[in-house]
């Protein structure tokens, strides 16, 4: 039954992205305006699919932590879930994304219409700089930076690898820091189409105030979302204990030694 309920929503789930960016396509002459009503109409009704046709619900925590103005979003990236659903929230934001994405069909030009993030990832160095330089502008004007400190997805109760941008974007402005951590994994696979029943949680951690130097950002960055993360994983696994194989074997997640190299689940 659950694999025809996710095969069910996974076809509604794209239908639904076509349909909107195609209707939606005249609201981006509006500039950011008209971009954000889409995504949150994107988030909203995706997740009503998924409860209507999975019975997966999503439970946000800690709205009263999200400041007003600028503020840097750091969020626990572990399955595609995330990434609709923090749309919700979210009120002027922008994401960094690489630019080859700009090129996709519709998609390209409300990237392009809500002012996001492009950048060239071939540059190294530069494209760091680059993106400090986007976040400070950003910021500035009292819009939100959504980022993934770990870069990529990462299963449930995998080792953590936090990366630098998070940590640059913060040590590069005055602006505070709004960890997020998610159980979303234990629901929507990286990597298979299933999407269990349950109750996914997304929840948003207090405020780390500017003005800290990067290392001690950057530590207590990983330690709130982290120590938040195995919270609400191990609630969730409580309240279903099928859940506790794919915790562990998140938890038993290998990682290639080799630079550049993608994790590989055990």
């Amino acid at each position: 039954m659950t694999a025809l309920r996710s095969l069910a929503f996974n076809i509604a789930f794209y239908v639904n992205i076509i349909v909107l960016m195609i209707v939606g396509l005249p609201l981006v002459v509006f500039g950011r305006r008209g971009v954000f009503f889409m995504a949150r109409l994107w988030s909203g009704s995706s997740l009503w699919l998924l409860d209507k046709l999975c019975g997966l619900k999503v439970e946000f925590r800690g709205i009263e932590n999200v400041p007003q103005g600028g503020y840097i979003l750091a969020a626990k990236h572990q399955s595609f879930l995330e990434t609709f659903a923090l749309l919700r929230h979210a009120r002027d934001f922008a994401i960094i994304f690489k630019k080859q994405l700009v090129w996709i069909p519709l998609f390209g030009l409300y990237l392009v219409g809500g002012r996001q993030i492009a950048i060239d990832r071939s540059h190294g160095r530069a494209a760091l700089t680059q993106i400090i330089a986007k976040a400070r502008e950003v910021l500035g004007a009292g819009r939100q930076i959504m980022i993934y400190p770990e870069g990529t997805r990462r299963p449930p109760g995998a080792p953590p690898r936090y990366k630098f941008g998070a940590a640059a974007i913060y040590a590069g402005n005055s602006a505070p820091c709004v960890p997020v951590a998610v159980n979303t994994g234990l629901y929507w696979g990286r990597r298979n189409a299933t999407r269990r029943p349950g109750v996914a949680v997304i929840e948003y951690l207090p405020p780390i105030p500017p003005g800290l130097d990067r290392d001690a950002f950057a530590e207590r960055l990983e330690s709130a979302i982290e120590a938040a993360c195995a919270r609400i994983n191990a609630e969730a696994v409580a309240n279903d204990p099928r859940l506790a194989p794919v915790l562990a074997a998140g938890q038993a997640t290998v990682d290639d030694p080799r630079p550049g190299h993608a994790s590989r689940e055990a």
